[in-house]
């Protein structure tokens, strides 16, 4: 009998970083794969990204609605129930012997409690990592200890899973994926980027995303201000800004984007959503990464250009020399900006690389036995 896996991929994003282990999983044997998406990909305003995961060779054999606008916290508690509710009945269809997830996300805990209430294993990526600008980084060790197989980006991640009581035998560092991707996706030469995005990027251009750092106390829409008015300070510099995700006050930097951009034709474009392919062919074609993303801090110094981390979100997690973190004013930020421009990237290395990503995930997918993890036992750290 095949090992039934179902990945579960509610974002642009995470579809991103689960695609080459799901093309891994698909070309091994004893693996019957299956995917499920929910969230994000099911709202056409955040860009078609179902398609990505179609333009990949995969089908979606099931999907989980749920409201994907939350104005605050008490709209995302809402969606998380409905996110329950549709993920029993998939998960019910799908019989899956173990399901895979990604991160941190909100509608990732409410799959994962779905699931371990149903009888059906977890296995969690990028677990360990901190963010503390946001909820997030509850969510995260919360999936944690809902996960029975762990699969962590850095040794260090790996010993806070362990601190959590989680059994080292199943806590493998993995390396990360994102890192895989800039090593093996095939990118688009600049022309063919410019003619894609309908933007001509110049030699000095920036890409910006912005999420909501959801426990910062001044409102959001100071921030993407701020960060505007930085940006303003480089007129000679291209601006290609993506959306945030879907947390709560997501509207409101879009909003506020889209109007920037109204201001600078020809200067500033906003794209809902690049793709995979697309957003590691624009890493080759400007000179740094602008805002609060985890990828500008996982993958971007395996591109070769610095990153502007602005604020609180990413606050704790573990970064290349070639990440310049700042307050999130506008001072701050254009300071920043001016030192990423200058550089020198020679010699940065990766904490997130390893060589054998791919093929150890799905390795400790394939080959753990299932039933060693249906149980859980707490593991006390010794001498402790």
């Amino acid at each position: 009998m095949k090992r039934k896996v179902t990945i579960v991929t509610s974002t642009r994003a995470d579809w991103g970083l689960l695609s080459p282990v799901a093309c891994e999983l698909r070309s091994r044997g004893n693996v019957a794969l299956s995917i499920l998406a929910t969230n994000m990909h099911l709202d056409q305003r955040y860009g078609n990204t179902l398609a990505e995961i179609e333009a990949d060779g995969f089908a979606v054999d099931a999907i989980a609605p749920m409201p994907t606008d939350a104005a605050d916290g008490c709209d995302t508690a809402k969606a998380m129930g409905t996110c329950m509710i549709s993920t029993a009945g998939a998960l019910a269809a799908l019989e899956p012997d173990m399901i895979l997830l990604l991160g941190d996300r909100y509608e990732m805990l409410a799959v994962a409690s779905t699931a371990v209430v149903m009888g059906i294993p977890v296995v969690h990526m990028a677990g360990g990592e901190i963010s503390e600008g946001a909820f997030d980084d509850s969510i995260r060790h919360a999936i944690t200890k809902l996960s029975a197989l762990h699969l962590t980006s850095t040794e260090e991640y790996r010993r806070r899973v362990i601190q959590l009581g989680e059994d080292p035998d199943r806590v493998i560092n993995t390396g990360s994926t994102g890192v895989y991707n800039c090593m093996n996706v095939p990118l688009m030469s600049k022309p063919e980027l410019e003619q894609s995005i309908g933007m001509s990027l110049g030699d000095k251009a920036l890409l910006v995303t912005l999420h909501p750092a959801t426990l910062d106390p001044v409102p959001v829409v100071e921030r993407v201000r701020s960060l505007c008015e930085a940006l303003d300070r480089f007129p000679d510099s291209k601006v290609l800004i993506t959306y945030p995700n879907n947390d709560p006050q997501g509207r409101v930097i879009i909003d506020e984007i889209e109007r920037y951009a109204s201001y600078w034709p020809g200067r500033v474009l906003t794209v809902p959503s690049l793709g995979r392919r697309r957003y590691l062919s624009a890493l080759k074609c400007v000179r740094a990464v602008v805002g609060n993303s985890s990828s500008a801090i996982i993958e971007v110094p395996s591109m070769g250009i610095p990153t502007v981390d602005i604020g609180i979100r990413q606050q704790g997690r573990i970064a290349a020399e070639s990440v310049i973190h700042c307050d999130a004013d506008a001072d701050s930020i254009a300071d920043a900006i001016a030192r990423a421009l200058v550089m020198d990237m020679s010699g940065i290395d990766n904490p997130y690389f390893r060589p054998d990503t791919v093929s150890r995930i799905a390795d400790a997918i394939e080959n753990t036995p299932v039933g060693q993890l249906r149980c859980k036992r707490f593991y006390d750290l010794p001498n402790v």
